[in-house]
């Protein structure tokens, strides 16, 4: 370690925190001394225990691996402040950090949040900026405090969004994007103790609240642009659904039409929404079968053209 090396602690889970954890451990001079991660959990039909994305990475790099279901205890506090880190990264890591903690770090505790601060706080703002049809969303990084995501913020990165972008494809730019902007506000003026930040301001204020599987249900009431964007920003979970039938991808027109919400106009998948709007499914998926295109859902007596897809709770 040398002069310009930070000691941090890395507290993340899943995939978009590993491109940070892998960016910090590869592409800067810091030591990421150890590894605060979920711990595993069944997955799959056999339910095999999972280590998360960070942990297998840490594993095959050395680095060590801490996975508490909790950090209130005053033990796993005093062990977390043991290790005597300049700073903690934190990136969806899934657990709430206690003062004790947030205060261990000499530097305190930095994350790596999907949103551009203060709009969009909160457990999905990647999901929610697509939902909403923002122009553009980005990644903040924030000095954490007790609050939900109401850290003062240090520096942003935006980018715009398009008509076409998938909550999936927004989440892999959006970590690749958090983790060059943690090695850029870990430069210098970091490793001299300089981070300067700025409060939150008051206007603008939102919050991404979890997503729950019955988001996914479709109303062919809302508006075609309203429902294109609902399949986008819900792939891929918990995806979105009428009745039984996932609808797995559709594109916008600009037709319009007098038929009732929910009817299958034509055999191009052509469907009536809100306000005489109209979208057309793409892939879809029956109840128990593999995903497919509209026409073969077609011939496969899945769908008819006539017909109106009604909601119903699928289990």
């Amino acid at each position: 370690m040398n002069d310009q090396s930070l000691k941090i602690i890395f507290m993340g889970t899943p995939d978009f925190a590993a491109s940070a954890l892998k960016a910090l451990h590869e592409d800067s001079p810091h030591e990421v001394i150890a590894l605060y991660s979920q711990p595993p959990r069944p997955k799959g039909r056999g339910q095999k225990m999972q280590l998360s994305e960070t942990h297998s990475y840490a594993d095959k790099n050395n680095i060590p691996v801490y996975t508490p279901k909790s950090l209130k205890k005053e033990q796993q506090q005093k062990e977390f402040a043991a290790l005597g880190a300049d700073i903690a990264v934190v990136a969806a890591y899934g657990l709430i950090l206690p003062q004790a903690v947030l205060d261990a770090p000499r530097y305190g505790c930095l994350n790596i949040h999907a949103s551009l601060l203060p709009r969009w706080r909160g457990a999905s703002p990647i999901q929610r900026a697509i939902w909403a049809g923002d122009e553009e969303t980005g990644v903040t990084i924030m000095q954490m405090d007790r609050g939900l995501d109401t850290g003062a913020m240090i520096k942003k990165a935006a980018m715009p969004l398009n008509a076409q972008i998938t909550s999936q494809q927004l989440h892999d730019a959006l970590a690749q994007m958090g983790a060059t902007l943690i090695c850029e506000v870990l430069g210098e003026p970091a490793t001299k103790g300089e981070i300067e930040s700025k409060p939150q301001p008051d206007e603008g204020v939102t919050y991404a609240h979890l997503l729950k599987k019955t988001d996914g249900q479709i109303d062919w009431l809302d508006s075609a642009a309203e429902i294109d964007r609902q399949i986008r920003a819900l792939n891929p979970w918990p995806g979105t659904y009428i009745g039984g039938l996932k609808i797995k991808q559709a594109e916008l027109t600009d037709q319009i039409t007098d038929q009732p919400a929910g009817t299958i106009l034509d055999k191009k998948g052509l469907i009536a929404c809100g306000g005489g709007t109209v979208l057309k499914i793409k892939i879809l998926q029956p109840a128990g079968k593999k995903a497919m295109d509209f026409a073969s859902a077609l011939n496969g007596g899945y769908v008819s053209v006539g017909d109106t897809l009604l909601a119903k709770d699928i289990s």
